[in-house]
C-alpha cells in the first residue's frame, strides 16, 4: 500500500471492495473490446457499454462519498466552513467530470 492511501487512514477491506470493482469494470471493458472485434450487433455493445459505465461510475461515488466523509472527519469541528468548503470542491471536482463526458449534457 502505497503512503498516500496510508496517511488517508483507510480501511484496507475497502481498498479491496473499491480494487475488486474496478478489476469488473476491466473485465467489461474487455468484453466490449471482444464483442466489437466478434461483430456483435450495436444493440448488444451499446447495452453493455452502458453497464461497463454504471459501474465505473459507482465506483466513482463511492470513492466521492469516501472522500467528502474523510475530509468533513479530518477537520477538528466538521461544521467548519473549512471542512464543508474541502467537501464541496471534492465533490465538484467529480462533478465535473461528469459533466465533461460525451453525452453527459443528454446530447
Amino acid at each position: 500500500m502505497n503512503d498516500e492511501l496510508k496517511s488517508a487512514k483507510v480501511d484496507p477491506e475497502e481498498v479491496e471492495k473499491v480494487l475488486n470493482r474496478l478489476r469488473r469494470v476491466e473485465g467489461q471493458a474487455r468484453g466490449l473490446q471482444r464483442m466489437i472485434e466478434e461483430g456483435r450487433n450495436c444493440e448488444d455493445i451499446l447495452t453493455q457499454l452502458a453497464a461497463t459505465r454504471a459501474a465505473l461510475d459507482r465506483v466513482g461515488i463511492y470513492l466521492i462519498t469516501t472522500k467528502v466523509r474523510e475530509c468533513l472527519l479530518d477537520e477538528e469541528d466538521a461544521s467548519s466552513e473549512v471542512a464543508i468548503e474541502r467537501a464541496l470542491e471534492t465533490f465538484l471536482k467529480y462533478a465535473q467530470c461528469l459533466q465533461a463526458s460525451p453525452g453527459a449534457d443528454g446530447s
